[in-house]
């Protein structure tokens, strides 16, 4: 009403402006000095968190953790008790390794000690593929569905945990309360992949400079289905154009230049929402997929598990199984009780040798042994390793000879046995594998073995590979290209050798 055209402005004008232009300053000043202890929240006056409880955990902590990890315990406390409710609501453990330039690896397994002993909570979030914003988040696997619908993009997808499903942390409630409120689903903060989008009327022409760094992005409209490829490279187009049409972008793929313009037509009959995003993955994003294949998260968490029947794509892992030979002769000549130890302390010296190649053994078979891996190469190494140990024992004691197998591949992840397992044609292959080993080698797909970081391995002084092929049980249909990697034993050759 009359009233209120005049009251509100007037309102915003006299009250709300001059706050809103004292609370920018402030920001700007402390933004440029890069000071966050002034934006600090002190715990112990506003009633939302427990600093005696917060420094009896920290004690616990330190007590928990390797020595060279204690630093990231005293960092983890200090943004605990002083970042805003923002920072700590959604903590990315990559992220603040980092900004305190820290092994990744080391802060994350910092963050799972520190949910395990009651400090932090985590909690798995699916993420949408389009916008990549949290469409569900659940502190436990056993509440994750694999079909998700996103309402903002108008889209359903199937989830993936190499994708899809992020781990992040938050204090847990009895430490601090965090109060998180929903921002724009367009913000900065929750689209980092966006690096331009533009709202076009219907018919209206658009020219963008566009700063692009090299790699691959996707050129779509909100509310159309087609979407164009782009790729950037230091020698593609200054000039493009592209149409949007009934359908969406039209025309073939782009290669521009990192520094380019592009023009943008709208021939639609209605506005039209442009997005340019980069195609890669967060790089800071700690997926479902690396979590799981972690042995420090399947030590602290070993009931978290998917709900029975429900099947969910992990993307590529490494499947390795190992089984000891001989050893059904071990236990007739020493005697079952020495030859159970000697198995027993053959587990031992396998979990430790795969945990420290950040892998993690799923399951024990008998003598054998089922692990994964996110990288081949840290298979290999750690299989030579433990090989070498286990032929000459250090205490003196009976060689063993472990035979191993590893195949590179997608994989499914189920829940067996109560424990999170996988399934699928690649751990079929691996275990197929395994028997073809003698003990001092490892025996390595052709996917495994064209990995860029098991070649550069190969490369090194005292490694060898001998291709041959075979037809496996299960695989009838073809023979299969293999490997047999070994480290050379005597003298070492000057580089490595591949026949």
């Amino acid at each position: 009403n009359m009233l209120g055209a005049v009251a509100i402005p007037m309102q915003i004008k006299l009250s709300n402006s001059p706050k809103f232009n004292a609370a920018f300053k402030r920001y700007d000043s402390i933004a440029l000095k890069g000071l966050e202890s002034e934006v600090a929240i002190d715990l112990s006056g506003d009633g939302k968190g427990d600093l005696n409880r917060l420094s009896t955990l920290r004690q616990k902590l330190l007590a928990d953790v390797p020595e060279d990890a204690r630093d990231i315990v005293d960092r983890l406390i200090e943004f605990i008790q002083r970042s805003d409710d923002l920072a700590v609501g959604r903590i990315r453990p990559y992220e603040l390794a980092d900004k305190w330039n820290e092994p990744r690896k080391k802060v994350l397994e910092t963050c799972l000690r520190a949910t395990r002993i009651g400090l932090l909570d985590f909690q798995w979030n699916l993420l949408c593929p389009l916008c990549r914003g949290p469409q569900h988040s659940s502190s436990s696997l056993k509440d994750i569905e694999s079909d998700v619908h996103c309402e903002t993009c108008k889209i359903d997808f199937t989830v993936n945990f190499d994708r899809f499903v992020e781990l992040t942390f938050r204090p847990n409630a009895a430490v601090r309360r965090v109060e998180i409120a929903e921002f724009c689903v367009g913000s900065p903060t929750r689209t980092p992949h966006v690096v331009a989008q533009q709202l076009l009327p219907a018919g209206e022409v658009r020219t963008l400079n566009l700063p692009l760094e090299v790699g691959n992005y996707r050129l779509r409209a909100l509310e159309l289905q087609v979407s164009q490829s782009v790729t950037v490279t230091s020698d593609g187009e200054t000039d493009a154009s592209v149409v949007l049409d009934a359908n969406g972008v039209a025309g073939d793929q782009l290669i521009l230049a990192q520094r380019s313009q592009l023009t943008i037509r709208n021939e639609t009959d209605s506005e039209q929402l442009l997005i340019l995003e980069r195609m890669t993955w967060s790089d800071q994003a700690t997926t479902a997929a690396e979590v799981t294949a972690l042995q420090t998260f399947r030590d602290l968490f070993s009931s978290e598990a998917l709900r029975p029947g429900e099947q969910i794509s992990v993307g590529t892992l490494t499947v390795l199984f190992t089984d000891l030979r001989n050893s059904t002769k071990l236990y007739r000549e020493i005697g079952d009780a020495t030859a159970f130890g000697r198995v027993m302390s053959h587990f031992d010296v396998l979990k430790k040798a795969i945990a420290s190649h950040d892998g993690a053994i799923v399951k024990t078979i008998g003598d054998a042994v089922m692990a994964v891996f996110r990288c081949p190469a840290d298979g290999v190494e750690a299989m030579l390793e433990v090989q070498e140990l286990l032929a000459s024992p250090p205490d003196g004691g009976m060689p063993l000879a472990l035979k191993a197998g590893l195949h590179t591949g997608p994989c499914i992840a189920v829940t067996l046995n109560d424990r999170l397992d996988y399934f699928g044609s690649t751990v079929n292959m691996a275990a197929r594998l395994e028997g073809l080993s003698s003990g001092l080698d490892v025996i390595l797909s052709q996917t495994a073995f064209e990995d860029p970081k098991v070649q550069d391995l190969l490369l090194m002084e005292g490694y060898s590979a001998d291709r041959f092929e075979m037809s496996l049980k299960g695989f009838e249909d073809e023979n299969v290209e293999l490997w047999r990697v070994r480290r050379n034993s005597g003298t070492q050759a000057s580089s490595g050798a591949v026949r």
